[in-house]
Protein backbone atom coordinates (compact mmCIF):
# COMPACT_ATOMS: atom_id res chain seq x y z
CA UNK A 1 0.00 0.00 0.00
CA UNK A 2 3.06 2.28 0.78
CA UNK A 3 4.37 1.93 -2.80
CA UNK A 4 0.91 2.30 -4.22
CA UNK A 5 0.53 5.77 -2.33
CA UNK A 6 3.80 6.84 -3.38
CA UNK A 7 3.28 6.07 -7.58
CA UNK A 8 0.43 7.82 -6.82
CA UNK A 9 1.57 10.84 -5.34
CA UNK A 10 4.61 10.90 -7.95
CA UNK A 11 2.01 10.49 -10.40
CA UNK A 12 0.03 13.71 -9.50
CA UNK A 13 2.92 15.74 -9.26
CA UNK A 14 3.69 15.02 -12.63
CA UNK A 15 0.52 15.92 -13.81
CA UNK A 16 0.75 19.22 -12.20
CA UNK A 17 4.42 19.78 -13.24
CA UNK A 18 2.36 19.54 -16.93
CA UNK A 19 -0.69 22.07 -16.10
CA UNK A 20 1.72 24.70 -15.32
CA UNK A 21 4.01 24.01 -18.44
CA UNK A 22 4.80 27.40 -20.58
CA UNK A 23 5.52 28.60 -23.51
CA UNK A 24 7.25 31.88 -24.22
CA UNK A 25 7.92 33.56 -27.69
CA UNK A 26 8.37 36.98 -29.23
CA UNK A 27 8.90 38.50 -33.18
CA UNK A 28 12.04 39.84 -34.31
CA UNK A 29 12.38 43.35 -36.15
CA UNK A 30 12.23 40.93 -39.39
CA UNK A 31 9.04 39.60 -38.41
CA UNK A 32 10.36 35.71 -37.35
CA UNK A 33 8.74 34.32 -34.39
CA UNK A 34 10.38 32.92 -31.84
CA UNK A 35 9.20 29.93 -29.34
CA UNK A 36 11.04 28.38 -26.47
CA UNK A 37 9.96 26.55 -22.91
CA UNK A 38 11.76 28.96 -20.91
CA UNK A 39 12.42 32.93 -20.73
CA UNK A 40 15.57 33.29 -22.20
CA UNK A 41 15.95 36.69 -22.70
CA UNK A 42 13.58 40.01 -21.96
CA UNK A 43 12.32 39.95 -25.50
CA UNK A 44 10.12 36.32 -24.16
CA UNK A 45 6.83 37.02 -23.29
CA UNK A 46 4.13 34.30 -21.47
CA UNK A 47 2.78 32.71 -24.72
CA UNK A 48 0.69 29.89 -23.31
CA UNK A 49 0.44 28.17 -19.52
CA UNK A 50 -0.57 24.44 -18.98
CA UNK A 51 -3.72 23.32 -20.51
CA UNK A 52 -6.01 26.43 -19.83
CA UNK A 53 -4.98 28.43 -23.24
CA UNK A 54 -7.98 27.04 -24.86
CA UNK A 55 -10.19 29.33 -22.39
CA UNK A 56 -10.70 32.91 -23.86
CA UNK A 57 -10.30 34.20 -19.87
CA UNK A 58 -7.52 32.34 -19.20
CA UNK A 59 -5.79 33.32 -22.63
CA UNK A 60 -2.86 34.62 -22.17
CA UNK A 61 -2.52 38.85 -23.42
CA UNK A 62 1.13 39.47 -23.56
CA UNK A 63 2.36 41.93 -26.22
CA UNK A 64 2.62 39.94 -29.87
CA UNK A 65 0.13 37.09 -28.86
CA UNK A 66 -2.15 37.46 -31.31
CA UNK A 67 0.52 37.67 -34.20
CA UNK A 68 2.92 34.36 -32.48
CA UNK A 69 -1.00 32.87 -32.70
CA UNK A 70 -0.90 34.05 -36.48
CA UNK A 71 2.24 32.30 -37.02
CA UNK A 72 1.07 29.38 -35.28
CA UNK A 73 -2.46 28.70 -36.79
CA UNK A 74 -1.82 30.34 -40.09
CA UNK A 75 1.32 29.68 -41.47
CA UNK A 76 1.55 29.30 -45.41
CA UNK A 77 3.21 25.91 -45.01
CA UNK A 78 0.63 24.81 -42.73
CA UNK A 79 -2.40 25.42 -45.32
CA UNK A 80 -0.04 24.13 -47.97
CA UNK A 81 0.69 21.19 -46.38
CA UNK A 82 -2.36 19.90 -44.95
CA UNK A 83 -3.68 18.31 -47.54
CA UNK A 84 -0.81 15.94 -47.11
CA UNK A 85 -1.30 16.12 -43.14
CA UNK A 86 -4.85 14.93 -43.42
CA UNK A 87 -3.98 12.01 -45.86
CA UNK A 88 -1.21 11.03 -43.74
CA UNK A 89 -3.47 11.18 -39.80
CA UNK A 90 -6.32 9.40 -42.02
CA UNK A 91 -3.52 6.35 -43.34
CA UNK A 92 -1.80 5.97 -39.78
CA UNK A 93 -4.84 6.64 -36.95
CA UNK A 94 -3.20 9.93 -36.13
CA UNK A 95 -4.50 12.79 -34.31
CA UNK A 96 -3.99 15.68 -36.96
CA UNK A 97 -3.07 17.99 -33.79
CA UNK A 98 -0.21 15.83 -33.37
CA UNK A 99 1.56 16.01 -36.61
CA UNK A 100 1.04 19.92 -36.63
CA UNK A 101 2.62 19.81 -33.39
CA UNK A 102 5.39 17.95 -34.23
CA UNK A 103 6.30 19.96 -37.93
CA UNK A 104 5.77 22.97 -35.75
CA UNK A 105 8.50 21.79 -33.06
CA UNK A 106 10.68 19.88 -35.44
CA UNK A 107 11.42 22.06 -38.39
CA UNK A 108 8.79 25.17 -38.10
CA UNK A 109 6.77 24.07 -40.94
CA UNK A 110 10.32 24.83 -43.22
CA UNK A 111 10.75 21.93 -45.75
CA UNK A 112 14.33 23.00 -45.55
CA UNK A 113 15.26 22.36 -42.46
CA UNK A 114 18.25 19.57 -41.72
CA UNK A 115 19.63 19.82 -38.43
CA UNK A 116 23.28 19.39 -37.28
CA UNK A 117 22.79 15.77 -36.61
CA UNK A 118 21.35 15.27 -40.43
CA UNK A 119 17.57 14.98 -39.55
CA UNK A 120 15.60 16.17 -42.79
CA UNK A 121 12.62 18.41 -43.85
CA UNK A 122 9.15 18.85 -41.75
CA UNK A 123 8.88 16.02 -39.96
CA UNK A 124 13.00 15.86 -39.35
CA UNK A 125 12.98 12.50 -40.42
CA UNK A 126 16.71 11.07 -39.72
CA UNK A 127 18.06 8.96 -43.06
CA UNK A 128 18.67 5.96 -41.00
CA UNK A 129 15.23 5.79 -39.74
CA UNK A 130 14.10 6.19 -43.46
CA UNK A 131 15.72 3.36 -44.53
CA UNK A 132 14.30 1.40 -41.87
CA UNK A 133 10.83 2.14 -43.98
CA UNK A 134 12.24 1.10 -46.99
CA UNK A 135 13.30 4.05 -48.67
CA UNK A 136 16.42 3.98 -50.91
CA UNK A 137 18.81 6.17 -52.08
CA UNK A 138 19.27 5.69 -56.35
CA UNK A 139 21.04 6.83 -59.44
CA UNK A 140 18.92 9.96 -59.51
CA UNK A 141 18.38 10.84 -55.94
CA UNK A 142 19.72 10.33 -52.52
CA UNK A 143 18.07 8.97 -49.58
CA UNK A 144 18.38 12.54 -48.25
CA UNK A 145 17.31 14.65 -51.28
CA UNK A 146 14.27 11.95 -51.31
CA UNK A 147 13.30 13.12 -47.18
CA UNK A 148 13.52 16.05 -48.34
CA UNK A 149 10.02 15.92 -50.38
CA UNK A 150 7.36 16.90 -48.00
CA UNK A 151 5.28 14.38 -49.20
CA UNK A 152 7.69 11.35 -49.00
CA UNK A 153 8.78 13.03 -45.58
CA UNK A 154 5.02 13.45 -43.60
CA UNK A 155 4.49 10.05 -44.22
CA UNK A 156 7.34 8.87 -42.63
CA UNK A 157 7.44 10.97 -39.76
CA UNK A 158 3.59 10.02 -39.78
CA UNK A 159 4.47 6.04 -39.90
CA UNK A 160 7.38 6.56 -36.98
CA UNK A 161 4.43 7.92 -34.75
CA UNK A 162 2.13 5.72 -35.78
CA UNK A 163 4.69 2.88 -34.66
CA UNK A 164 5.78 4.60 -31.54
CA UNK A 165 1.93 4.72 -30.49
CA UNK A 166 1.91 1.12 -30.87
CA UNK A 167 5.24 0.43 -28.62
CA UNK A 168 3.91 2.98 -26.13
CA UNK A 169 -0.34 2.82 -26.20
CA UNK A 170 -1.79 5.58 -24.22
CA UNK A 171 1.56 7.11 -23.04
CA UNK A 172 2.56 10.01 -25.77
CA UNK A 173 4.98 11.48 -23.53
CA UNK A 174 6.96 8.68 -24.39
CA UNK A 175 5.78 8.83 -27.81
CA UNK A 176 7.26 12.45 -27.84
CA UNK A 177 9.96 11.55 -26.00
CA UNK A 178 11.11 8.79 -28.31
CA UNK A 179 10.42 10.62 -31.70
CA UNK A 180 13.03 13.21 -30.15
CA UNK A 181 15.36 11.17 -28.50
CA UNK A 182 14.73 7.33 -29.80
CA UNK A 183 12.54 4.48 -27.93
CA UNK A 184 16.31 2.87 -27.23
CA UNK A 185 17.26 6.03 -24.95
CA UNK A 186 13.14 5.58 -23.47
CA UNK A 187 13.59 1.66 -22.99
CA UNK A 188 17.00 2.33 -21.09
CA UNK A 189 15.23 4.26 -18.75
CA UNK A 190 12.93 1.91 -18.01
CA UNK A 191 10.01 3.47 -20.16
CA UNK A 192 9.92 7.10 -18.65
CA UNK A 193 11.36 10.03 -20.10
CA UNK A 194 15.20 10.26 -20.58
CA UNK A 195 16.72 12.73 -18.21
CA UNK A 196 18.03 15.34 -21.53
CA UNK A 197 17.04 19.00 -21.40
CA UNK A 198 16.22 18.72 -24.66
CA UNK A 199 13.89 15.85 -24.63
CA UNK A 200 12.02 16.74 -21.24
CA UNK A 201 11.01 20.82 -23.00
CA UNK A 202 10.37 19.22 -26.47
CA UNK A 203 7.66 16.87 -24.93
CA UNK A 204 6.53 19.64 -22.95
CA UNK A 205 6.47 21.96 -25.74
CA UNK A 206 4.62 19.38 -28.29
CA UNK A 207 2.39 18.59 -25.52
CA UNK A 208 1.50 22.01 -25.50
CA UNK A 209 1.08 22.62 -29.66
CA UNK A 210 -0.91 18.80 -29.35
CA UNK A 211 -3.76 21.70 -27.32
CA UNK A 212 -3.04 24.70 -29.02
CA UNK A 213 -3.89 23.05 -32.75
CA UNK A 214 -7.03 20.93 -31.28
CA UNK A 215 -10.33 22.21 -33.32
CA UNK A 216 -11.81 24.22 -30.39
CA UNK A 217 -8.43 25.77 -29.48
CA UNK A 218 -8.43 29.77 -28.86
CA UNK A 219 -5.43 29.25 -31.77
CA UNK A 220 -8.52 29.99 -34.28
CA UNK A 221 -9.55 33.18 -33.01
CA UNK A 222 -7.51 35.93 -33.74
CA UNK A 223 -7.91 37.77 -37.09
CA UNK A 224 -5.24 35.71 -39.13
CA UNK A 225 -5.40 38.16 -42.52
CA UNK A 226 -2.14 39.91 -42.26
CA UNK A 227 1.68 38.57 -40.12
CA UNK A 228 3.17 40.71 -38.35
CA UNK A 229 7.02 41.84 -39.89
CA UNK A 230 7.90 42.15 -43.69
CA UNK A 231 11.57 41.15 -44.01
CA UNK A 232 13.32 38.39 -45.36
CA UNK A 233 12.76 36.71 -42.87
CA UNK A 234 9.18 37.17 -42.15
CA UNK A 235 6.78 33.96 -41.49
CA UNK A 236 9.80 31.68 -40.25
CA UNK A 237 9.57 30.06 -37.24
CA UNK A 238 12.40 29.62 -34.94
CA UNK A 239 11.98 26.95 -31.48
CA UNK A 240 14.57 26.53 -28.76
CA UNK A 241 15.19 23.72 -26.64
CA UNK A 242 18.20 24.20 -24.15
CA UNK A 243 20.85 20.98 -25.66
CA UNK A 244 19.74 21.77 -29.18
CA UNK A 245 21.01 23.95 -31.80
CA UNK A 246 19.11 25.82 -34.12
CA UNK A 247 18.10 24.42 -37.40
CA UNK A 248 20.08 25.83 -40.41
CA UNK A 249 17.99 27.45 -43.01
CA UNK A 250 19.67 25.33 -45.69
CA UNK A 251 17.51 23.30 -48.43
CA UNK A 252 18.92 20.20 -49.58
CA UNK A 253 19.65 20.29 -53.56
CA UNK A 254 17.27 18.16 -56.23
CA UNK A 255 18.33 16.47 -58.82
CA UNK A 256 16.87 17.22 -61.97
Amino acid sequence: MRIFQLLLVFALSLVAASAQAEIYGYIDEQGAAHFATERLDARYQLFFRGAQFASSEAAPSGPGTPELLRYLSHHPNLKKFEPLLKVASNDFALDPALLKAVMAAESGFNPGAVSPKGAIGLMQVMPATAERYGLQGDRNKTIEQKLADPETNIRLGARYLRDLHRMFPNRQELVLASYNAGEGAVQQHKNQIPPYPETRSYVQLVTQMVQLYQPNAALKRPDASVFSGSGVNSRRIYLTLPGRRNLPASTLAKSE
